[in-house]
């Protein structure tokens, strides 16, 4: 039987592939990937984050961006976080963000596996990369994966409502409700009488 070989692609084919599509698409290091549909949750979570980080980092050098912004990670894949932080200038034409230092995935029903495993291995090999902070989008909680140095493994750490997301790198400190604010979850627990 025979089966015909798929060529991976460049990363310029896949820039210039990209460009001109409707939709929203990584790159995985030999061929593009769609990216899953969010909702309403996960857009405002996002928004949440960006004005946090916007207020923290503004006059300080380092920008926020994303989640248009692209992030080369392994073998030349690109991928496209919910937010990140770069204190590195970089030209506006420019496909990638360098010096990435923290970045943000907000977890859809069909990410999890990608964002808690794919990525985590992914964002560890980006050497600039100190802080990998996954966020949840159907509860309140984040997973906190951080490290010193790029020759280090990341420490992982789990923060609730009440907590504190401490970046030292970027000197910022997030209170974890923040980025849930004007977000309403079901109450799970309770049920009707």
């Amino acid at each position: 039987m025979n089966v015909p070989i798929r060529k991976s692609w460049t990363q310029e084919q896949f820039f210039a592939w990209a460009e001109a599509q409707e939709a929203r698409y990584e790159f995985d290091g030999s061929r593009p990937v769609a990216m899953t549909g969010g909702n309403n949750a996960h857009s405002l979570i996002t928004h949440n984050i960006h004005a946090a980080l916007h207020v923290r980092l503004r006059g300080r050098g380092c920008r926020t961006l994303g989640p248009d912004a692209g992030v080369e990670t392994v073998r030349g894949a690109v991928r496209y976080p919910d937010a990140l932080v770069t204190c590195t200038n970089f030209a506006l034409t420019d496909k990638a963000v360098p010096g990435v230092i923290v970045v943000f995935e907000v977890l859809s029903p069909t990410s999890g596996a990608v964002d808690r495993i794919v990525k985590v291995r992914e964002y560890a090999a980006v050497a600039s990369i100190r802080r990998y902070v996954i966020v949840e989008s159907t509860s309140v909680g984040l997973t906190v994966l951080e490290r010193h140095g790029a020759d280090e493994s990341w420490r992982a750490a789990a923060l609730a409502e009440d907590d504190i997301l401490r970046m030292p790198e970027i000197s910022a400190e997030i209170p974890v409700a923040e980025f849930y604010e004007s977000v309403d979850f079901p109450d799970k627990g309770n049920t009707a009488e």
